[in-house]
């Protein structure tokens, strides 16, 4: 038996442009399921929101999303999480790296690091924070 960690993003509003967004930079498939989709709306101006959505591709990638109803509370808070991404590929972390950082704030250029041959800090158009390096075996000398 096995269990995967999926990062499930909370947004008032922006889910679907920000799954589309992932999407392109990752690629794979989006599925998004609306709360009039759901048969569930609450408030008819928000029928069209994302009560569920995913973008799943085949390198692996996976991020959950849904639009926080204006009945909840929701507040976007700071440092709430990070978003990691690791991969093997000084080339593909970098391409990724590229596609993100479009509208994004950069926290931390992406660059060697102590730790890693690539490391950066950014956040992005939709204010989630993605930190992004190379894997690199630890060696705690």
């Amino acid at each position: 038996m096995s269990v995967n960690v999926v990062t499930h993003l909370n947004f008032r509003g922006d889910a679907r442009a920000a799954l589309t967004f992932y999407q392109s930079v990752f690629g794979g498939d989006m599925a998004v399921i609306t709360y009039k989709d759901a048969g569930n709306v609450q408030e008819p101006s928000e029928a069209d929101q994302v009560m569920w959505g995913q973008v799943a591709a085949g390198n692996g990638f996976r991020v959950m999303a849904y639009d926080v109803p204006s009945r909840l509370p929701w507040n976007q808070g700071e440092n709430a999480f990070f978003i990691s991404l690791r991969g093997e590929a000084p080339e593909e972390i970098t391409t990724y790296w590229e596609k993100l950082a479009d509208g994004a704030t950069i926290l931390q250029p992406l660059g060697p690091a102590q730790w890693s041959p690539l490391y950066g800090m950014l956040k992005d158009r939709f204010g989630a924070t993605w930190v992004v390096d190379v894997v690199n075996e630890y060696n705690p000398s």
